[in-house]
């Protein structure tokens, strides 16, 4: 394989465009975190280039599995480098968004065999437990949300009395969480970045998948909004109806990615969580 461009940084590695001895052009990251040397993460641990990236391609390749929605071909993954199939990327359009909202209902009709996964997870660079739970609430309160916000507080991002609300709040989630549902087939991290517009339709990349709630994905689309989000969400609904109360809903699944960006980049996040946890504790 041979670099022929630099796209610049991303977290803890380096990416770049590539291509293949075939000619194919690939998508490369490079990982510039190697085990003791990063901060301590959420599972108390570093975390090395080769486990993220494998994680990123075990998630990749199980999303693929139902065949519902369009991930890039996992070229490899090891060595410290992750390389994917390339996607050339087109303006968003209203018939995309629909036909991505019926593909990503289905997706999650596809399910999971548990909360959780059988690999270690990952976001960003940050380590996060995948180890099943019996429920969605405990898992989503003990394995997603409270370990990043005592990371949080340990880097220095939250008080404890911050620590506390978002506490109280997830004393709420088997309240507060609606109809218990089946584990979902879930991205775990779909925030528009993580949608590419290709003249095919929207390609999913980055996950931290797992078996998850589905409410999570699309509370997550909202996170920072989406091209045509409203038609992704109708069609969504028109496939797969949610139950009521959903949309209220939305800030207890912002709870963890909230958690994650403070983590990531301090206190410009931390109004929003706990404004999250707020309106969690109000529902």
């Amino acid at each position: 394989m041979r670099i022929t461009r630099d796209l610049g940084g991303g977290h803890a590695w380096t990416l770049h465009e590539g291509v293949l001895g075939d000619g194919r052009r690939v998508f490369v990251k490079k990982g510039a975190i190697k085990e003791g040397a990063a901060e301590k993460g959420a599972a108390g641990k570093g975390a090395d280039a080769s486990a993220v990236f494998g994680s990123e391609a075990a998630g990749l390749r199980w999303l693929a599995e139902p065949g519902a929605v369009a991930v890039p071909e996992v070229v490899a993954a090891d060595g410290g480098a992750l390389v994917l199939e390339w996607i050339d990327t087109v303006p968003a359009t209203a018939g995309a968004a629909e036909r991505f909202g019926r593909e990503l209902a289905a997706l999650h009709a596809a399910g999971a065999a548990d909360f959780g996964a059988p690999w270690p997870g990952y976001i960003a660079e940050l380590p996060m437990s995948n180890e099943p739970a019996p429920d969605w609430p405990s898992f989503y309160a003990s394995r997603r949300v409270l370990p990043f916000v005592r990371l949080a507080r340990d880097r220095g991002a939250l008080s404890a009395a911050d620590v506390e609300l978002v506490e109280e709040a997830c004393d709420r989630v088997t309240e507060v969480a609606g109809p218990a549902e089946p584990p979902s087939r879930i991205h775990g991290d779909l925030w528009s970045g993580n949608l590419l517009w290709s003249a095919d339709g929207v390609v999913l990349v980055d996950p931290a998948a797992h078996g998850g709630h589905r409410e999570t994905d699309l509370a997550m689309l909202t996170l920072f909004g989406a091209p045509h989000l409203n038609t992704i969400l109708a069609a969504y609904r028109e496939a797969a109806p949610l139950a009521d109360g959903w949309r209220e809903r939305v800030p207890l699944h912002q709870l963890h990615p909230l958690a994650v960006h403070v983590c990531l980049f301090g206190e410009a996040y931390r109004g929003s969580l706990l404004t999250a946890a707020g309106d969690v504790l109000a529902l």
